[in-house]
């Protein structure tokens, strides 16, 4: 939603991070829901290099969500490894079916059934484009607001969903989408902010752990850091 332009009602086709992401996030909800965990294991790894696994089979109701817990039922891999697989991005032809298809379209027909997008068709000189502008501002604004208000310190103890948003949204390059209307030392503040949320959460610390943060999503954060040299 940060990066959602709210007229045209799509987001751009040259941010490659997000879609990335958004298999990561897929992963955190996953785990905030306590479908997946990381294997218990002996030795010290990073926790990317995990393995996951499925502890509850039960369906969340969600489409996207659902059909990536299938998905990790049929093979051990590791936190890092299922962001590739469910982003399409593997050489080994024997595992793109793994990847989720047409995620950011899926994602805003969700939002268009809940209210908060709606569908209109556009012309794109050559094709028609169904696009979905924002219906319901507020929410976006709310959204805004709590990334705003959680990187110039407004509110001490983020809630674990919000860490989640803020990290992807600066791994996706489009938190700073929510800071165009501060001024430039206060958005220089909120980049050091969400630079060290990221690096803190990613190593799954004592913070992290007060805060709710899984393993899993420890994992996917740590994937995060790394998103300049694998994408």
């Amino acid at each position: 939603m940060l990066h959602w332009n709210d007229f045209q009602g799509y987001l751009s086709f040259w941010n490659d991070n997000i879609s990335y992401v958004l298999r990561g996030a897929i992963l955190i909800e996953l785990s905030l829901r306590n479908r997946v965990a990381v294997t218990k294991e002996s030795r010290r790894r990073p926790l990317s290099e995990r393995l996951l696994e499925v502890v509850n089979e039960t369906p969340t109701g969600e489409v996207l969500l659902d059909e990536a817990l299938r998905y990790i039922k049929l093979e051990s891999q590791s936190v890092g490894s299922w962001i590739d697989l469910l982003s399409g991005e593997t050489w080994n032809l024997m595992k793109i079916g793994y990847q989720l298809k047409q995620v950011r379209e899926r994602i805003a027909k969700g939002l268009v059934d809940k209210g908060v997008l709606r569908t209109e068709k556009r012309n794109f000189v050559v094709f028609d484009m169904a696009t979905h502008p924002v219906a319901d501002s507020t929410i976006k604004e709310s959204l805004i607001r709590r990334v705003v208000d959680t990187l110039l310190g407004r509110i001490a103890n983020p809630d674990r969903r919000t860490i989640g948003m803020v990290c992807a949204a600066y791994a996706a390059n489009v938190v700073e989408n929510a800071l165009v209307n501060l001024s430039h030392s206060q958005r220089e503040a909120a980049f050091a902010k969400v630079d060290e949320m990221l690096q803190e959460h990613s190593q799954w610390t004592e913070k992290s752990k007060a805060a709710g943060v899984t393993e899993v999503m420890a994992g996917v954060l740590n994937v995060f850091t790394k998103m300049d040299s694998l994408l």
